[in-house]
């Protein structure tokens, strides 16, 4: 699966840090300053934990 197949959620913290993360997959998740960053950031995240499914012949979750 490709990460815009997944809905990603996008929320603020009270310290005005910005969170993106796929609640279907576990540990997928970045934390930035701005939300663009938070964004860019989950596209990396999202890369390094597809390629450690794929090594390990797994599936991503659904």
């Amino acid at each position: 699966m490709k990460l815009e197949e997944y809905k990603p959620i996008l929320y603020r913290q009270e310290d005005g840090s910005w969170v993106a993360e796929v609640p279907a997959i576990p540990g997928c998740y970045a934390l930035m300053n701005t939300r663009e960053a938070a964004l860019e950031e989950l596209r990396l995240v999202y890369r390094m934990i597809s390629e450690e499914y794929g090594e390990k012949g797994l599936p991503l979750p659904t």
